[in-house]
């Protein structure tokens, strides 16, 4: 009998825990959390918000399928499994600004049935492809009648300051996020932004003021007991979502015009019957694999996903380094209503394992387990301006999926002479017949096609 497993970055709720047992995803409720579990759920809320697709579907499971692990727990839920887990630091601007607007929308949902949230952490969100699902259902109890809302300042930190870092100043909010998981502070940011920005009464109130208030109270504890005391109507608090809500949905990146590589998909080498031959080659083995979940590295605005999911795929996870494509590949998707997810990807320092143990937030290779991957005209990028060893990167990419395509760009497309005008050439081992060698060292080559007069070659291999 196989045993369960439980999520590292679970332990944290007191309430209970995530398991996986096989590809199944448990929840327990611990004895602490059933009260407000069962009150929640006689309101009607939560089928009300599973049915608005604003959180994951739980169903009642039997304590006896997680054995010892569920010894503690007075109840245990299960819920399905998503296709992909990504965190805040991977999303674009316009995916943390999804998630943000769905959390608000769950929040004002809630506290018409008179039930609030416990925190208000982005972790607890996903998605399904474009669209922001709450994975939390345990954050959802009972509201006391006047409480202040507790979770603003994480709110702000995880949401709201991300995004005025973009909107305002023109910085993408990746980096620093990783850096720091509990967010980017009031105080912090406050110091950043432009002294014209107090006359936003919203920065002033959620950055300033917060900013003021966190150096007054001195600490977290202080500050959590702070909110305590204070008191809200609903209605103004209910208020504050609102406006919370119509403000973040105006915002937009401050540098709005087109990125490096934005334009690449109709700023390229190709001609139309080259795009056209390449296209063909990525449906044929699309129509072949028929991938649970595609992994498409420089996805760029998201064309060749696209033309995966009108093959055959179901899901399909976008990873690009780009900030407008990415934005561009989300409003894209979101207007398509397909499952494809851009997220951002530095693959040279792609996301590691972080939090607490190195276990809490796993690396993008822990969780990048597809069924395919595509790798388009991404690897002379790596190779020559990441001066990274080809071996590696071809180690790299194969180990994201058993099955794949991935091209090579030789030296004497123009692309690869652009990338080398910057650099001196010290690349003798990057070559075709090098890049052959690898693919073959390490899975059969399916196929291989020559997809542009430069040369540009694709090559469907297979390692299973």
């Amino acid at each position: 009998m196989a045993t369960a497993t439980s999520e590292p970055g679970s332990f944290r709720d007191n309430k209970g825990r995530i398991y996986y047992l096989g590809d199944r995803v448990f929840r327990t409720v611990a004895p602490v959390g059933v009260a407000d579990f069962e009150a929640v759920r006689a309101t009607g809320l939560v089928d009300e918000l599973v049915a608005a697709g604003l959180l994951i579907r739980e169903d009642r499971a039997d304590k006896a399928l997680l054995g010892d692990s569920a010894a503690a727990a007075s109840l245990v839920i299960e819920h399905p499994r998503l296709p992909y887990v990504s965190y805040p630091y991977e999303w674009s601007f316009e995916g943390m600004k999804a998630a943000a607007l769905a959390h608000l929308e769950l929040h004002q949902k809630a506290l018409q049935k008179n039930v609030t949230l416990s925190d208000a952490t982005a972790f607890n969100m996903q998605f399904r492809g474009t669209k922001p699902v709450f994975i939390d259902s345990l954050s959802l109890r009972m509201y006391d009648e006047g409480e202040f809302w507790a979770g603003h300042r994480q709110f702000c930190e995880h949401f709201v300051n991300p995004l005025l870092l973009r909107s305002v100043l023109g910085v993408p909010h990746n980096a620093w996020f990783r850096g720091a998981m509990e967010g980017i502070s009031a105080e912090e940011l406050s110091q950043l932004l432009p002294w014209r920005s107090r006359f936003s009464w919203n920065i002033l109130t959620h950055v300033f003021l917060q900013a003021r208030l966190q150096r007054a109270s001195g600490s977290a504890d202080k500050a959590a007991k702070r909110a305590e005391t204070r008191r809200l109507a609903k209605i103004g608090f209910e208020q504050i979502l609102h406006t919370l809500h119509r403000w973040i949905s105006k915002l937009e990146p401050r540098k709005s015009g087109a990125t490096v590589w934005q334009n690449y998909a109709n700023d390229n080498s190709y001609v139309d019957s080259e795009t056209e031959h390449k296209r063909d080659f990525v449906a044929e083995f699309i129509r072949n694999v028929k991938p649970e979940l595609l992994f498409d590295i420089g996805c760029n605005t998201g064309d060749y996903s696209f033309l995966a999911l009108e093959s055959g795929a179901r899901h399909a996870v976008g990873l690009d380094f780009d900030h407008g494509a990415l934005d561009f590949a989300f409003r894209r998707a979101s207007d398509l209503d397909v499952d494809f997810l851009p997220l951002h990807l530095d693959a040279a320092n792609p996301s590691p394992s972080q939090g607490w143990m190195q276990k809490e937030r796993q690396g993008l290779m822990q969780r990048a387990r597809g069924d395919g991957v595509l790798a388009l005209a991404v690897v002379h990028h790596l190779a020559i301006s990441k001066n990274l060893p080809l071996q590696e990167v071809l180690d790299w990419i194969v180990g994201i999926a058993p099955k794949g395509v991935i091209e090579f760009v030789p030296k004497h497309d123009p692309m690869v002479q652009r990338l080398l005008s910057l650099r001196e050439d010290i690349f003798p081992g990057y070559s075709e017949e090098s890049f052959r060698d690898s693919i073959a060292a390490r899975a059969r080559v399916v196929k291989s096609s020559v997809v542009s007069s430069s040369g540009r070659a694709l090559y469907w291999y297979d390692r299973r």
